[in-house]
């Protein structure tokens, strides 16, 4: 058994990290679209995509063989393209392909079961998705080090982020007692887990000191959640252990056809989270990192030092010095008297709206797939 005692520099021993990337990014249409997701492009205007960005910040810590993406057979090519160093996937390579999308628990579960059967009972995983933006390398590395000591002690650890103010759009983790782990000093004991709540109720949860954002970010050993997976839900544990068994063999393709389609789709949060949470299972570290998880062009005109997305010198704003416009399509934009305007621009489609009204864009995608232009999605 690794020494729990959390590394301090360099890459952590056993640890790999899962980077599940799938999703539409729907509150950010026209931009992402089903078949070129927000984690392909560059949001930030970083010269890396959201996906390059996120391994980037993952390989320190896991060595520069220690990142496997999880995606679907849609985004496998572009995935690949852009992350070359994650190799053949027919090669023990770091690229496992879904034939179908069955939610976080597979796409996490599949990587757990893989990794178990290349690297043993004592291999860490840490799941992070593929679209968040996070700004503060230092402390999220000290973060991902703590939870990785937590980890090692059995427990399932979440990453709990620092609330800037009583999100609506985001679930909460109430902490409770410390973890008592030497390795992980600022961890403590999940209480549970709550959906997204009402502004009053996300404010009165800030209020008592003991409520973090939840991410979605898991380390937890692979050994420790297939067995957590096996007492809730055990054919879903058991699919995945087959498939991890044949998947570095010549029968991977048989084996994916006859199990995968049957497997449960669920979440990892209802999966594992909260019941083991309920259990006294689950710890919290505690991320006091800048954190974004880009889910809108409101939050994302927030990251951009300037309102706009693209060329600047074609966009003129007129009593409109707020508005967030991206001229994707090389025409020139003028807003004229709109305060908190959107204006998305590209080649097959244009997107007016407020940074108010941004979480509203998916209704837009809603409507245009009811319409049958699904040409457009």
């Amino acid at each position: 058994m690794p020494d729990s005692a959390a590394p301090t520099s360099g890459r952590v021993p056993g640890f790999h990290a899962v980077v599940p990337a799938g999703g539409a990014g729907t509150r950010l249409w026209p931009l992402s679209r089903a078949g070129h997701p927000k984690f392909l492009l560059d949001l930030t205007g970083s010269g890396r995509t959201l996906l390059q960005s996120t391994v980037d910040r993952l390989t320190p810590l896991t060595g520069d063989r220690g990142v496997v993406v999880v995606t679907g057979v849609r985004h496998a090519r572009a995935v690949a393209e852009q992350v070359p160093t994650l190799g053949a996937d027919d090669e023990r390579g770091r690229l496992l392909v879904e034939p179908s999308p069955r939610d976080s628990m597979a796409a996490i579960g599949l990587a757990a079961a893989v990794l178990l059967e290349r690297h043993g009972d004592d291999v860490v995983i840490g799941s992070f998705a593929a679209d968040h933006v996070i700004d503060g390398t230092d402390e999220f590395e000290r973060t991902v080090r703590e939870a990785v000591a937590a980890a090692r002690e059995g427990f399932v650890v979440t990453i709990g982020i620092t609330a800037t103010g009583p999100s609506t759009a985001f679930g909460y983790i109430r902490s409770a007692d410390d973890l008592g782990v030497a390795g992980a000093p600022t961890a403590r004991h999940v209480a549970g887990f709550t959906e997204k709540p009402d502004a009053q109720t996300a404010a009165a949860y800030l209020a008592t000191g003991d409520y973090r954002w939840n991410a979605g970010m898991f380390v937890v050993r692979a050994a420790v959640l297939l067995d957590h997976l096996a007492q809730q839900l055990p054919a879903l544990a058991a699919g995945l252990r087959e498939i991890g068994a044949a998947w570095d063999t010549a029968a991977r393709d048989a084996v994916l056809e006859r199990v995968w389609p049957g497997l449960t789709k669920i979440a990892i949060d209802h999966a594992i989270a909260e019941p083991v949470a309920a259990a006294g299972g689950v710890a919290v570290v505690p991320g006091d990192f800048g954190w974004d998880d880009v889910g809108d062009f409101a939050s994302l005109a927030d990251l951009l030092p300037a309102p706009t997305l693209g060329d600047d010198a074609a966009v003129l704003r007129v009593g409109s010095d707020d508005a967030f416009v991206v001229p994707g399509a090389g025409r020139t934009v003028a807003v004229v008297g709109l305060a908190d305007a959107v204006v998305v621009d590209t080649p097959d489609a244009l997107l007016v709206t407020t940074r108010a009204h941004a979480q509203q864009v998916k209704q837009a995608v809603d409507g245009w797939r009811a319409a049958g232009r699904e040409d457009l999605l």
